[in-house]
């Protein structure tokens, strides 16, 4: 992985938070669930992230 693809990760970092958050408010509603906040949601998907990497990764190694 190279400087710049790990550069191009980042919006996407930002955008799949929003779209967690903005997501999670009519999960919320129907459940009777606090909203979060962007800052939440941001925490949720880093920890996504560090846990969903790895299984790409090995997902990605040839298999002999």
């Amino acid at each position: 992985m190279g400087y710049f693809s790990m550069l191009a990760a980042i919006p996407g970092f930002f955008l799949s938070s929003l779209f967690f958050m903005l997501l999670w408010d009519p999960v919320s509603a129907r459940l009777g669930l606090p909203d979060i906040s962007y800052v939440t949601s941001m925490l949720v998907v880093v920890t996504l992230w560090i846990a969903v990497a790895p299984l790409a990764a090995a997902g990605r190694m040839k298999k002999f």
